[in-house]
């Protein structure tokens, strides 16, 4: 049975976290966003406060919260802006609780630990320029050489690429396989061979990085793989099935926030001589809102249900993706509509939810891949295999976030 109550705990987590966010992101956002501004030493204050490996277990650094806090955390901080939900997206969910389930426990001491504390900020490398969703069919190649991998090759529309400090990236061993060639690696800022840049001119969340990484001939000491080689594109399935729980987390803040501001606005413009929340369209716009949010938010706390009891939810974690950041995208449109003319402009917040909503019905699977993916559930054309999880430690942890699945072959 699912208790759909949020403990003491969980509520404490959203409470930290909103007033966080109203002290040190809304006063600003706009400002940022205007500018287009990368204000690292917000992120460096999230890790004050323990956002930074909030899901991570007590023995690496992290605070050990649970799946439904975590999911808060990302709810919470897109109400804020985008630009800080993925945060959690790239540093926690694509990298660190990646990490954590594939990673040795001598690589966790030497790059999960610090990213848990906040030390050094993550990120995550799978797209290319040629190679959005066919993950499998990656460009970049890793060479093995004696006790080395050399890595060649770009990434592109990696989130915090030119701030961050390590990178979990895939490359191929043997292109000829496909996605059986697929490695993973994690890579460090200065590194002979690695580069980054920003993009610029993205539609939305201006204040986020954005950007490439570039790979010539980078040497990568053996250690530094993660798994076997070929099990990369298991690591990367794996790796975003968490990334998709913070977007879905992130996407039902949005459309919360886009609510709160037509919320406020039919309350205070008045036509024809009273509230405009009074108009029978803009109720049934407000309502298909309320609606969204509340469904989407249970369906992410059902897949948070299933990631604490370590059960795969690679299922319902799409269905939670999908629902979650195409409300996001209908909210935001309404949220303008409802505003006018003002909502056309950036004197207020609505437009710029409408700019950033967009980025989440592309990243972490289209929404059309993930119309695919539940329909071919539905007809039983893919089935998800029980697949064994990670026990749960002998001590250290009192709320232990279980890991999902370890994917097939490490079974």
């Amino acid at each position: 049975m699912i208790d759909l109550r949020p403990t003491d705990e969980n509520r404490l987590v959203q409470q930290s976290v909103r007033e966080f966010t109203e002290a040190e992101i809304l006063p600003y956002i706009r400002e940022w966003d205007a500018k287009g501004e990368v204000h690292r030493e917000v992120f460096a204050r999230m890790a004050e406060q323990g956002l930074l490996g909030a899901p991570i277990h007590s023995r690496w650094g992290g605070g050990g919260m649970d799946y439904i806090s975590f999911a808060m955390i990302c709810e919470e901080l897109e109400r804020a802006d985008t630009a800080f939900r993925v945060v959690q997206s790239v540093h926690v969910g694509l990298n660190s609780l990646t990490l954590m389930q594939w990673a040795t426990d001598e690589q966790k001491q030497r790059w999960l630990v610090p990213q848990a504390k906040g030390e050094k900020l993550a990120t995550f490398g799978l797209t290319e320029p040629g190679v959005g969703t066919d993950a499998g069919n990656l460009a970049s190649t890793a060479r093995r050489d004696g006790d080395s991998y050399v890595l060649n090759g770009q990434k592109i529309w990696i989130s915090l690429a030119d701030v961050a400090d390590q990178f979990l990236v895939f490359a191929s061993v043997d292109r000829s396989k496909g996605h059986r060639g697929v490695t993973a690696f994690v890579l460090e800022r200065g590194m002979e061979g690695l580069s980054t840049s920003t993009l610029h001119g993205k539609l939305g969340i201006h204040a986020g990085n954005t950007g490439l990484i570039n790979m010539d001939d980078v040497r990568a000491p053996a250690v530094h793989r993660i798994g076997e080689e070929g099990e990369g594109f298991l690591i990367a399935m794996s790796a975003i099935d968490q990334g998709r729980y913070t977007v879905a987390a992130g996407n039902v803040g949005l459309a919360q926030a886009c609510l709160d501001a037509s919320l406020r606005y039919a309350h205070e413009r008045k036509t024809f001589g009273e509230e405009i929340g009074r108009h029978q369209l803009v109720k049934q716009m407000l309502a298909n809102m309320v609606a969204g949010i509340e469904a989407g938010r249970l369906l992410v706390w059902r897949a948070g249900f299933l990631k604490n009891h370590g059960i795969r939810n690679t299922r319902e974690t799409s269905l939670a993706k999908w629902h979650a950041t195409d409300h996001a995208v209908q909210s935001a449109l309404d949220a303008i509509q409802i505003h006018g003319a003002n909502g056309y402009s950036n004197e207020f917040p609505v437009e710029r939810y409408l700019r950033n909503s967009k980025a989440a019905v592309i990243y972490e699977g289209t929404s059309q891949l993930h119309t695919l993916i539940q329909a071919d559930y539905a007809l039983g054309y893919r089935e998800d295999r029980p697949l064994r999880c990670e026990p749960l430690p002998a001590e250290g942890y009192e709320r232990l976030p279980a890991a999902t699945a370890v994917a097939a072959g490490r079974a």
